[in-house]
């Protein structure tokens, strides 16, 4: 009992200690200018981890799943009426760059065409290829964002968006001048007595980590010709990021004739393919040239057109 009461006053004497020698500096609690106890130290804004980590170890990031930004915005610019040609500027995000490149990495094997009804390997065409599955996240993202775009072109319940692909170049890989379209409407796969043909194309890039490689078309024209004192036309919206940068056009008219478009990530080409009559438009004709260095991907959609039953 003895040690508890002498415990008890040491405690009472100690605190009766400190409250005398702080109660001359209380006033000064409402003084602005005091200086914080705490300091200027940001609180972070985000929960600590619990149970905390052990060993000074922290834990692995956590995968999440992709989700379609249904808010996302892209511009879009006429280029020509004759074929009818757009120019879409942030047509993909690079987060759905990303997505997509992911899923399409091992699926690479060399492009081939299809003639006389069949897939096959030709020299005009020397990229790689990849197929991309319908039901994937990212992708039904891309494909409904460019169905909006495409508003009353397409017939819901009968016309539908086409498999998408994307396609490789690298150093000196090109696609010599050909068109979308098929000159023999394709048989649906359904089992039905219905055919297709591709009404549009989408010309999407994720790489550009290259020079050359312009989508070139060969029978496309300007809206606005150069008039006869030589101005210069709209370039398509030239950016120059530094003083020492060569500017580049997104697009300029060939010395061959026609329009050509560089690539670049994320912007995309749309063009439509068929005459209303549902036959193909030879002016859509266009080729990949040849890559002088680096890699190009792109994607493509294709929307499909169904013609009635015969």
């Amino acid at each position: 009992m003895a040690v508890t009461s002498i415990a008890k006053a040491a405690g009472i004497w100690a605190g009766g200690l400190l409250l005398g020698l702080g109660l001359p500096y209380l006033q000064d609690l409402a003084d602005p200018h005091l200086t914080s106890f705490i300091g200027h130290h940001p609180i972070p804004d985000y929960p600590f981890p619990f149970p905390f980590p052990k060993n000074n170890k922290t834990n692995a990031p956590i995968d999440t799943p992709f989700v379609c930004d249904a808010s996302h915005r892209y511009r879009t610019e006429l280029v020509s009426l004759e074929p009818l040609i757009i120019y879409v500027h942030n047509l993909i995000s690079p987060v759905e760059i990303a997505s997509l490149l992911e899923t399409a990495e091992p699926k690479f094997a060399p492009s081939q065409v299809t003639k006389y009804g069949r897939q096959q390997k030709t020299s005009d065409r020397t990229s790689s290829s990849a197929g991309l599955p319908r039901d994937d996240p990212t992708v039904m993202c891309v494909l409904d964002r460019t169905r909006t775009f495409l508003g009353t072109m397409m017939r819901d319940g009968w016309d539908e968006m086409g498999p998408p692909q994307l396609v490789r170049y690298s150093s000196g890989q090109r696609f010599n001048v050909h068109h979308d379209w098929f000159n023999n409407p394709q048989w649906a796969s359904d089992g039905s007595h219905r055919r297709w043909n591709r009404l549009a194309s989408f010309f999407a890039i994720l790489q550009d980590n290259c020079t050359g490689g312009e989508t070139h078309f060969p029978f496309a024209k300007v809206i606005t010709p150069t008039s006869p004192r030589g101005e210069t036309i709209w370039k398509g919206g030239i950016v120059k990021t530094s003083e020492d940068e060569v500017v580049r056009p997104l697009w300029r008219e060939h010395e061959d004739g026609g329009l050509a478009f560089r690539p670049v990530a994320g912007n995309a080409i749309f063009w439509v393919n068929l005459h209303a009559n549902g036959t193909g438009d030879t002016r859509t004709n266009h080729a990949g040239l040849p890559l002088d260095s680096g890699q190009k991907t792109a994607m493509n959609i294709w929307p499909r057109q169904y013609y009635p039953d015969e």
